[in-house]
């Protein structure tokens, strides 16, 4: 069935058409021609197959744009999905005059939605929690409503709402359309579909249609005191220009944004405990390429519409096998191609290989980076880029100004060349120095003494330095040197082929819970 066939009402199917909608996505061609005819409806369907719509076209063609009274009522688990979802049913409304649509959410002024309720609403999509308070203020009219939208059940239940969904349905009259779509069909959304919902109609999406070609999938076994430091070289590694890094918890999002703006990177958190300001800054920030990663919660990234997304890291697999389906859909969007990385660690391997058997697609394991392979890459990427310049510019007058350095120095140009790209690779990139760059630093040939601020005053011991030193680092414990404690201060001895990656990474870690600082003995 096409949109010409489903939309009745011409003004509809003209914004459909200027909207760039060709042909009905499987739930929308399912579900909008029982939605048309006012049934009860439950859709099974995940982000990003079109449900707006879905409910949307069914809903604007009931509304009448002469009566100002609240018609219609969409309940959706987060503020992000509302405001999103008002902005779509907009749109389908671009050329029905008199139809106002109204997003109604926590953490907006409520005083500001009152006024815009005095002056008429047809169309409310809104939070459980915002809702409820209008209905308790006495601002929302709940007896003139005739169709309801549940929008992603399963999440709202999920935050703990369900007791506010079935407060605002038992406040609705009984004769109504109900229509609810959730990614999962758990028992508690089944009993609401039994006690509220009317001989509804199913309708499925199936689950060969989750998956999203075009986005090349990879595992890492990890060691879980080193996941902060694999997710580094992975994004030093692949350098995306914009990337959502997905964790389990509230905690988690927050101490993984803590480390990666330590490392130096542009990083920011999401997730439910944040002030709406703070996340529409953070959004703002991400959208506008302020903000190069993107640390959130799966609740949280409901309603994130960024096509620009190069890769996806699940820094911890996640819970839900639809979960996965959900985070990675985030990159390769607009016909573009994308990346998506997943961390695992022990026993995790068996969840990830539930996921793979749910999405039929296959996560291809890859060894873990190393700090040279991460250095050789990104080399390889300036030197790429240099060329482009060399190709694409006129660089007369900047080879003028190195020639006449040069003719005055005792460098050569590629010692100069050298140096100029190790400068712009910066100092976090866990670069291997040869052990002549650190100069002397008293250790024993083929080795590196390192200064660390912990001595035995702060209550630590020889082994906890070697095996800090060791997990941090990644190398094998017996390859440690000498080990010196005093009272204030440590030294310690490494090989220097490792020395560049210890540097890198004791510098981002703690023992006993206090911060370590080390650097090469010749700098004390």
């Amino acid at each position: 069935m096409t949109f010409e066939e489903m939309c009745l009402d011409t003004r509809i199917m003209r914004a459909v058409t200027e909207m760039g909608f060709e042909q009905p996505s499987p739930i929308q061609s399912q579900s909008i021609p029982i939605a048309m005819e006012g049934r009860d409806l439950i859709g099974q369907a995940q982000t990003g197959t079109g449900k707006t719509a879905s409910f949307g076209i069914p809903l604007l063609q009931r509304i009448n744009p002469k009566d100002r009274h609240l018609q219609a009522l969409v309940l959706c688990p987060t503020r992000e999905l509302a405001i999103q979802s008002a902005g779509e049913v907009r749109k389908l409304a671009k050329f029905m005059h008199g139809i106002k649509v109204l997003p109604i959410y926590g953490g907006q002024d409520i005083s500001k939605q009152i006024r815009s309720l005095k002056g008429g609403v047809q169309i409310i999509i809104g939070t459980p929690g915002r809702v409820m308070d209008h209905m308790r203020r006495h601002t929302l009219k709940m007896e003139t409503v005739d169709m309801i939208v549940l929008d992603e059940a399963d999440e709202m239940l999920n935050m703990g709402f369900r007791e506010d969904i079935e407060t605002i349905l038992d406040k609705l009259p009984i004769e109504r359309q109900t229509m609810l779509f959730s990614a999962t069909m758990p028992k508690p959304i089944m009993e609401i579909a039994h006690n509220y919902l009317h001989n509804p109609e199913i309708v499925r999406v199936v689950k060969k249609e989750l998956t999203v070609p075009k986005i090349e999938q990879y595992y890492y076994e990890v060691n879980l005191r080193k996941k902060n430091e694999v997710l580094s070289r992975l994004l030093d590694m692949y350098d995306p220009e914009l990337s959502l890094v997905f964790c389990n918890t509230k905690r988690k999002v927050d101490e993984l944004v803590a480390d990666l703006k330590g490392r130096g990177y542009f990083a920011e958190g999401l997730h439910g405990d944040m002030k709406q300001s703070q996340r529409d800054r953070v959004m703002n920030g991400f959208r506008n390429g302020r903000t190069d990663i993107l640390v959130a919660t799966d609740v949280a990234a409901r309603g994130i519409d960024v096509d620009d997304v190069e890769a996806v890291f699940n820094y911890d697999v996640p819970q839900d096998d639809e979960y996965y389906v959900h985070r990675i859909g985030r990159t390769g969007r607009a016909g573009r191609t994308g990346r998506a990385f997943t961390l695992v660690v022990g026993k995790e391997i068996y969840k990830l290989k539930d996921i793979q058997r749910y999405c039929k697609t296959k996560v291809r394991r890859q060894p873990i980076p190393s700090a040279d392979d991460v250095t050789a890459i990104k080399s390889e990427k300036l030197l790429e880029q240099a060329g482009d310049l060399i190709a694409g510019e006129n660089l007369g007058h900047t080879i003028d100004l190195l020639e006449e350095y040069l003719d005055n120095s005792e460098y050569s140009a590629i010692e100069m060349a050298a140096a100029l790209l190790t400068m712009q690779m910066g100092d976090g990139t866990s670069v291997n120095l040869p052990k002549e760059e650190f100069g002397d630093t008293g250790a024993e040939p083929g080795m590196v003494r390192m200064f660390m601020n912990i001595g035995k005053k702060d209550r630590v011991r020889i082994g906890d330095i070697l095996g800090a030193v060791a997990g941090e680092s990644g190398m094998e414990g017996d390859l440690v040197g000498t080990i010196d404690m005093y009272d204030n201060f440590s030294f310690v001895e490494v090989p220097e082929e490792y020395a560049g990656a210890v540097l890198d990474a004791m510098n981002h870690s703690k023992i006993k819970g206090r911060k370590v600082n080390m650097e090469p003995a010749n700098k004390r």
